[in-house]
């Protein structure tokens, strides 16, 4: 008899879905991911079924794929299929083959979920993939995520045969004489994988023949163990990490006494994106000089003073936005600069706004980064002052001076430091009769 009572119990024990669920079924057509959809069909749920052609296995390919149609029309399902060129896939993006075939059947499975409002996704993976998986992910080196293997249930996609080992789901097939296609590559040692399935876990199994319920048992703990890690890191987050205009603020003096230092400083940076090399790059480097620059894919860490300082990695063009009379708004990074004019002689003391005597403006004006060499006359002073000494007296954080917007006038004369101070020789005098007034806004 197909196991429909253990099938359902981890369906309710795990909230895989709810009644009037829609779930798409990812079918191979090997003996795991039919006997999914015959365990589906089974109990009565709104499920359709995905097949993906990789154009891996020449003819065998076209065999599975003939295979889940019939399978399909036979029990009168829904069904979708798709194609793929996953060798030059792969070629075109430097990755694996493996690699490629799991971005693309992902990829289309979420596609398909949307298009056709399917609430989730069910893979057929069950307790020995879950095992494959924990020691392919020490082999490679893994946080303690990486230790609870595959999870029943994740976003979209749920798994509902992890209460299945291999040698089971091998019985109940023979037992109900269910019909499947084999896939040869199973049988291949070229996939790391299939090393460890082959070779591997069966010396396992000699050790310890019930290491299915081991693993799962050890799995278990180990998601215990991550779930009481966030939040622990998330009060952690709460107390250590504080939001200004300009960035994340972790002062240096609480990531010197945090304990475990790597383990907590990786967990507290892992939503940007930082490794763990990195987090224990930092650790080594809290006495660096300030401006020493971290980095991830999305985001970037400088030590300033006494503070660690996360902030997005700007992608967008800074340089040279330009600003014609008729300008009334500019976008530069995380910032906009309005402009209007008046005839009213008023001057206000406001560090994110310049009053300019307008009759000395040369258009087009720019606004730009700062630069090396540049100079300007701080308001209230009669000297010159590279803006490198403005900032260093100002205390202004590296990562702050490269997106300070530097308004500059068609002659090369610094205007305004924006948000920070206008150039002294274009105040305004009682010979004003036209102010320009700039005012700077960050998001």
């Amino acid at each position: 008899m197909l196991p429909l009572s253990p099938f359902q119990d981890f369906i309710t024990k795990h909230k895989l879905f709810s009644s009037g669920n829609k779930i798409l079924l990812a079918v191979s057509g090997g003996k795991d991911s039919v006997l999914m959809l015959h365990l589906f069909k089974a109990i009565g749920v709104n499920i359709g079924v995905a097949h993906c052609n990789f154009n891996l296995r020449g003819d065998e390919a076209q065999r599975d794929e003939n295979f889940v149609k019939i399978l399909a029309e036979t029990l009168d399902l829904p069904l979708h299929i798709t194609h793929f060129d996953t060798k030059k896939y792969a070629a075109e993006n430097k990755i694996s083959t493996q690699m490629a075939a799991r971005y693309l059947r992902y990829s289309w499975f979420e596609e398909i979920r949307l298009a056709h409002q399917y609430d989730y996704i069910a893979l057929a993976q069950h307790q020995n993939d879950a095992i494959e998986t924990v020691l392919i992910n020490l082999i490679r080196g893994t946080g303690i995520s990486g230790l609870h293997g595959i999870l029943p249930k994740k976003q979209h996609l749920i798994r509902p045969l992890l209460f299945l080992s291999r040698e089971e789901i091998d019985e109940i097939v023979t037992a109900e004489n269910i019909s499947f296609v084999e896939d040869s590559s199973n049988v291949s040692t070229h996939y790391t994988r299939n090393k460890l399935r082959l070779q591997v876990i069966p010396h396992l199994q000699d050790i310890n023949p019930n290491l299915e319920k081991t693993f799962a048992e050890n799995m278990a703990r180990f998601t215990e163990l991550e779930n009481f890690l966030e939040l622990e890191v998330a009060k952690l987050r709460t107390k250590l990490i504080h939001k200004k205009v300009d960035g994340l603020y972790i002062a240096l003096d609480e990531i010197a006494r945090l304990n475990p230092q790597k383990l907590l400083l990786y967990e507290l940076l892992k939503p940007y994106h930082f490794t763990a090399t990195v987090a224990e790059e930092i650790l080594d480097s809290l006495n660096a000089v300030s401006g020493t620059h971290f980095f991830s894919s999305t985001h970037q860490a400088i030590i300033n003073r006494n503070d660690l300082v996360i902030v997005e990695k700007h992608t967008g063009n800074l340089l040279n936005q330009f600003v014609h009379p008729a300008t009334a708004k500019i976008d530069f990074g995380d910032a906009t600069i309005f402009v209007h004019y008046s005839t009213e002689i008023k001057f206000e003391v406001n560090a994110e706004k310049a009053f300019v005597n307008a009759d000395q403006l040369i258009f087009p004006l720019v606004i730009r980064n700062w630069q090396n060499g540049d100079k300007f006359i701080p308001l209230g002073m009669k000297m010159f002052k590279k803006v490198s000494d403005f900032f260093i007296d100002e205390k202004v954080p590296l990562h702050v001076k490269h997106n300070t917007p530097i308004l500059v006038n068609g002659n090369g004369d610094i205007i305004w430091v924006a948000g920070m101070r206008q150039d002294n020789r274009y105040k305004l005098t009682t010979a004003t009769k036209k102010v320009a007034i700039f005012e700077l806004e960050n998001y």
